[in-house]
């Protein structure tokens, strides 16, 4: 019987410099004390997650750490969680990482990106006859370039990998990076079609259906919410299709049934950092997903998850076990 859960896909290592301002061009800016190192991307942010609201749930990471002291800080990161199987991880080539420049004036960050060996990732690199999970989570689409490259069947290489998992025995999931222009309906799309679960945020959403959900004043249109996640469903989402914000999480279940659960009302000073809180609710999401609770109750875990992880600074820190996370829900819904 398969159970536990595979995240695949994007593993990063963020450098975060705080810095006094942002400069012109041309103009120099000091660098402080508090430069930090942490990982990231789809694969680090939502297994740590997964591991510390399931300890004894099996997980198993797949992706790239290259071979150097970012791959090296990665692994040590994500061996800490007996209940993580890296047998999948490969090395290869650089490390992902991204420089976010922290505005210690502003709180702003600015963020430039290293594809390194992430560009490379694709299905030959995922052992599918070897995963014996009962899902098969990978993100971010549309930064995985190998996968998200044409495919003359399935439409990009992405729906491909999602499709053989489906028949490998596996429920699929997915997760979307952030982005503006115009890849969505070209690279989301495909994907869709052989997604069992898809959890992604309103923008994301919007860009992939074309459903108003905020607008250029950045107001939510949570009254459109129904329509995009009925959208998505058409385009091929089969269990359940969620869109979170920093507002609400919203979903719609595997019986077609509309669901919605506002997010935590935290206190002043609660939120310490904002990185990693999309995955920190999707992953539980996924923790919902796996252990058979119904939307109302994904939802309402997923706010807790992610309102656990806005009280550190980085992705993972606040994320404590389940039971600790929904005593949130108690506490501030």
């Amino acid at each position: 019987m398969r159970k536990g859960i595979c995240c695949a896909g994007n593993m990063i290592v963020d450098i975060t410099y705080p810095i006094e301002t942002w400069p012109k061009q041309n103009e120099l800016t000091h660098i402080t004390e508090g430069i930090q190192n942490s990982t990231g991307g789809s694969v680090c942010n939502t297994i740590t997650d997964l591991a510390k609201l399931a300890p004894d749930m099996p997980l198993v990471a797949s992706g790239f750490a290259g071979f150097d002291a970012e791959g090296d800080y990665m692994l040590e990161q994500l061996q800490q969680y007996p209940n993580i199987d890296l047998s999948q991880v490969m090395r290869n080539g650089r490390t992902s990482f991204t420089v976010v420049m922290s505005n210690n004036q502003t709180k702003e960050r600015t963020f430039f990106q290293h594809a390194g060996a992430n560009a490379h990732y694709c299905e030959d690199h995922i052992d599918l006859d070897k995963l014996n999970v009962n899902i098969f989570h990978i993100g971010y689409i549309l930064l995985l370039p190998a996968l998200d490259a044409p495919d003359d069947e399935y439409g990009t290489k992405m729906a491909r990998l999602l499709h053989k998992a489906q028949q490998a025995g596996m429920k699929t999931s997915i997760d979307v990076v952030s982005e503006t222009g115009d890849r969505f309906v070209k690279l989301v799309t495909p994907a869709l079609k052989y997604a069992d679960y898809c959890v992604i945020n309103e923008l994301e959403a919007q860009q992939t259906t074309g459903v108003l959900l905020r607008d250029e004043n950045g107001t939510l249109h949570i009254e459109n919410m129904p329509k995009a996640l009925e959208k998505l469903k058409e385009l091929g989402v089969s269990t359940w299709a969620v869109i979170h914000c920093p507002e609400v999480g919203c979903g719609i279940d595997e019986n077609g049934q509309y669901w919605e659960v506002p997010s935590l009302k935290l206190p002043k000073g609660w939120i310490k950092g904002t990185v990693g809180a999309g995955d920190a609710f999707c992953a539980g999401i996924l923790y919902a997903a796996e252990t058979g609770m119904n939307m109302e109750q994904a939802l309402k875990m997923g706010a807790c998850a992610a309102a656990a992880s806005l009280r550190e600074v980085n992705a993972s820190d606040g994320v404590k076990t389940a039971e600790e996370v929904l005593k949130l829900y108690e506490q501030y819904a």
